[in-house]
């Protein structure tokens, strides 16, 4: 069985405009990304899907690869599932181009269910929450789950409530960006409609759950900063000052 990693990445950021190519530490942020993602022990092959030459140039000219995807998507999930057209793999792997410090332990955590049990069609990473400030934040996508941790529904706003229990010290969790796919699934879920619940929350998930799929969650340790906005450069490359990785794939 083999397992691919898709990148999606644009020039066209609204908040942040040409962020892939933006130095961190002295490196472009995708390749920061494509290199810390080659290093996952469960990944075969780690492809970046773009509509944008410029990138593709870039991410080949260290090595990588890269394809060439419409520049018309409504997501990022629509741009993978087109890439993973072009590259053959039984489960692709969603990661965000703007998540520099991805932990290839993450990744071999997320596609764990699915080699274990073939009835997994979808896993999504989560972690909990900590902060409260984060957890009132519209930017933080919470998650609430069953009992076999597959989702019942992700919002940006707090779920669950604190009205009948606001000291109670409940299991908060947010939503990463990181997903997993069987490719077959992945082609089934870009063709569906988006959903009511997808649009209100601005979360891809919710349209599965919405057509009646499940997304299993899977509960990570570690911390991710992604770069939404130019003042996130300075607090990913604090981090990088005690990265363990950093120093291997730069060197």
């Amino acid at each position: 069985m083999k397992t691919i990693a898709v990148l999606p990445a644009r020039m066209a950021s609204s908040r942040f405009p040409d962020k892939p190519l933006v130095k961190i530490s002295g490196l472009e942020m995708i390749e920061h990304v494509r290199r810390r993602v080659e290093m996952s022990s469960s990944v075969d092959e780690v492809v970046v899907a773009t509509c944008d030459e410029i990138i593709k140039q870039r991410v080949e000219s260290f090595g990588g690869k890269a394809v060439m995807t419409s520049d018309v998507h409504r997501g990022c999930i629509d741009r993978v599932a087109e890439a993973a057209l072009y590259v053959e793999g039984d489960i692709v792997i969603v990661v965000q181009g703007d998540e520099p410090l991805i932990l290839p332990a993450m990744l071999d955590d997320l596609v764990k269910p699915m080699l274990n049990d073939s009835s997994i069609y979808c896993t999504n990473l989560v972690t909990k929450i900590v902060d409260e400030e984060e957890f009132q934040s519209p930017n933080a996508p919470k998650v609430v789950v069953d009992k076999n941790w597959d989702l019942l529904y992700a919002s940006r706003e707090p779920i669950p409530s604190r009205k009948k229990y606001p000291n109670e010290d409940y299991l908060k969790l947010k939503q990463l960006g990181v997903i997993a796919f069987r490719n077959d699934f992945l082609q089934t879920f870009a063709a569906l409609a988006p959903t009511p619940l997808e649009i209100i929350e601005s979360v891809d998930m919710n349209r599965a759950v919405e057509h009646g799929y499940k997304v299993r969650m899977v509960l990570t340790e570690g911390i991710m900063i992604g770069v939404d906005v130019p003042g996130d450069v300075s607090r990913v490359e604090s981090v990088f000052k005690t990265d363990l990785l950093l120093s291997k794939y730069l060197s």
